[in-house]
């Protein structure tokens, strides 16, 4: 099983997510992630044994309780991109308010799942929805521009939960099923 941790965006967000994702279209070499399945990604944890699944379970509860966050407000807004605007990976949408308690939910889930054996992060933690990859450069002067030019607001949503989420790559991308939700 290929599983990761999110905060998912509900789904009443998904067509403010899509306006956002219009203004990159049409950039060359820039895949659109589905504005259906928008997320906050805690920690990748990648292929995970099915026999492995009750500890992972285990340590994502001990996460939620470490960190101490109850339900919260979190604000969807603003672009940015990784690595950098120089090269372009990933265009993603920020996180204004919540963005703390994301952040200490990130933290308690990697300290717990590393405990398990699973490989630490290698770079801060930034929350962020993706919503675009780039494969190649040939768009990168309209990206850098609205990245540059445009901060939008997607909208404001109570977390009240994060998933272990499964995703299975398919030929039309990734689809995501949720494994186990954690209550906050």
């Amino acid at each position: 099983m290929r599983l990761f941790v999110s905060v998912d965006l509900p789904e009443d967000l998904a067509d403010e997510v899509a306006r956002v994702q219009d203004r990159l279209a049409g950039a060359s070499g820039l895949d659109l992630t589905d504005p259906e399945q928008a997320h906050v990604t805690l920690k990748f944890l990648g292929e995970v044994n099915k026999g492995q699944l009750p500890r992972v379970k285990n340590a994502v509860r001990r996460a939620v309780t470490e960190a101490g966050v109850g339900p919260f407000e979190a604000a969807y807004e603003g672009l940015g991109v990784f690595p950098g605007l120089g090269y372009i990976n990933v265009v993603w949408l920020g996180v204004g308010e919540g963005g703390e308690e994301l952040t200490r939910l990130h933290e308690a889930v990697e300290r717990e799942v590393t405990r398990l054996g699973f490989d630490a992060e290698d770079r801060d933690f930034t929350p962020h929805v993706t919503l675009a990859r780039m494969n190649h450069a040939g768009g990168k002067e309209h990206v850098q521009e609205v990245v540059e030019t445009r901060e939008p607001t997607v909208g404001t949503a109570t977390v009240e939960e994060i998933r272990l989420t499964e995703s299975v790559l398919t030929d039309d991308g990734p689809e995501y099923e949720t494994v186990a939700s954690f209550p906050l």
